[in-house]
């Protein structure tokens, strides 16, 4: 203190700053203990045994197998399209009147034969005009005769008063000899006539008959029904033919070699077609021709549209006359009658690859990856060329990876599969090689 008394120092409690009792010893011991099992690790870890190499057992995958089958002609274009008719048209009354007489072929589906009567118009009126008109024929031709008698006595006379009169016996003019009233005479006649003939075109106008060949498709005409001049009365489609639209693609039309000289109607330029159609679960065979192509690409579908006839499709077979007829609006298949090649292999479709690739088996265990070219393919078999003799084995399972040359265990070798038959579905199962 500022006086001089002396200042006392308060004592200090020592006992709460120092460590714990054996809290030292436990701690160095630990630190021991953990050195102690680092350098046991350490020395573990370096006195290791290195581990056996040991190579995995290698793994041949399995593969399934079809020998292809090489063969030589014409290939056939497969092709599918709606049946619609050669010709369909909606009739019509040339001639009005009320219906007095109605085939009993005239109804929906109903079926009749070229020039057969559908229907009759009250005749009544138009036999009267041909009466009259036969009558006025009649007059006319009395006046004919009277102008001839008149146009002879007159040139009788001109040449009497010629010799009398010492005159040139050449009459002056036609109005001596009456030759105008002559002509009139004739062309009134002519005129006559040809109402006449109207009249009775009009008088056989009151038959309907068919154009050709066909089936009703429907009628809006009754018994007793008025019908004016024009009046569409049902449409008829003809039965002697029918006609499928197929459309191909560009690469399948260039194998039809005669395709672009097609004619319509030309017998000497018709392609031969087999024509496939179901009915009732069982399929059946028609034959055509392709009758024409189309010289336009279709700009939606961008394919060619070739047209197919099938002649009397109505009519059954003698040898399958169980057989239906080819019914307006089924779908029908169609194979066209291809270009012919030396030689080329038939293999299942499933076993041409991307790319355009045949896996093949050489020497029984090798795989070789074949370049080819698919120049059709018809249900599951596709028809290529390429190096592929005949009866080589084709993969036609699916690998996860694939190499030149690679190892593999064809199943069909094995006996694991059965024979794939060409034109079937193709036998062999897949199996995954992996």
């Amino acid at each position: 203190m500022e006086d001089g008394t002396p200042r006392m120092e308060a004592p200090v409690d020592t006992e709460t700053h120092a460590a714990p009792p054996g809290f030292l010893k436990r701690l160095t011991q630990g630190a021991i203990v953990l050195g102690v099992g680092m350098l046991g690790f350490a020395l573990l870890f370096g006195m290791r045994a290195e581990p056996e190499e040991v190579e995995p057992p290698r793994v041949i995958p399995t593969v399934s197998t079809v020998p292809a089958r090489v063969t030589q002609g014409a290939i056939k274009v497969r092709g599918g399209g709606t049946v619609r008719p050669s010709a369909e048209v909606t009739i019509a009354s040339q001639v009005g009147g009320r219906v007095v007489w109605t085939s009993p072929a005239l109804v929906s589906g109903g079926r009749f034969l070229e020039n057969e009567p559908l229907l009759r118009i009250d005749p009544a009126d138009y036999d009267n005009a041909v009466e009259a008109a036969e009558a006025d024929v009649a007059q006319r031709e009395v006046a004919l005769l009277e102008a001839e008698e008149n146009a002879r006595l007159a040139l009788d006379e001109w040449a009497r008063l010629a010799a009398r009169e010492d005159l040139d016996p050449t009459p002056p003019n036609a109005l001596v000899t009456r030759q105008p009233q002559l002509d009139a005479a004739k062309a009134a006649l002519r005129s006559a006539a040809a109402r006449a003939e109207d009249a009775r075109l009009a008088l056989e106008r009151t038959w309907i008959r068919a154009p050709f060949n066909g089936i009703v498709r429907e009628e809006t005409v009754d018994l007793g029904q008025f019908v004016a001049a024009g009046q569409a009365i049902g449409r008829l489609y003809a039965t002697d033919a029918v006609e499928i639209v197929v459309p191909l693609s560009d690469n399948e039309a260039a194998l039809i070699e005669r395709l672009w000289s097609a004619r319509a109607g030309d017998a000497a330029t018709r392609i031969p077609v087999e024509i496939t159609s179901e009915y009732g679960g069982m399929d059946y065979a028609w034959s055509g021709y392709v009758d024409r192509a189309e010289a336009a690409l279709d700009e939606q579908t961008r394919t060619v549209d070739v047209v197919v006839t099938v002649p009397q499709p109505f009519a059954p077979p003698e040898d399958d006359p169980r057989r239906p007829p080819l019914l307006i609006g089924s779908y029908a298949m169609v194979d066209i009658e291809g270009a012919s090649f030396e030689e080329y292999a038939v293999v299942p479709a499933a076993a041409v690859r991307d790319g355009n690739v045949l896996w093949t088996v050489e020497n029984d265990t090798l795989l070789v990856m074949t370049p080819v070219e698919r120049i059709q393919e018809v249900d599951d078999e596709a028809m290529v060329l390429g190096p592929i003799a005949d009866g080589t084995p084709v993969i036609v399972s699916m690998l996860l990876f694939v190499t030149e040359g690679m190892t593999v265990r064809p199943a069909q070798l094995l006996e694991s599969a059965e024979p794939w038959q060409p034109g079937g579905n193709g036998g062999a199962q897949e199996e995954d090689g992996s």
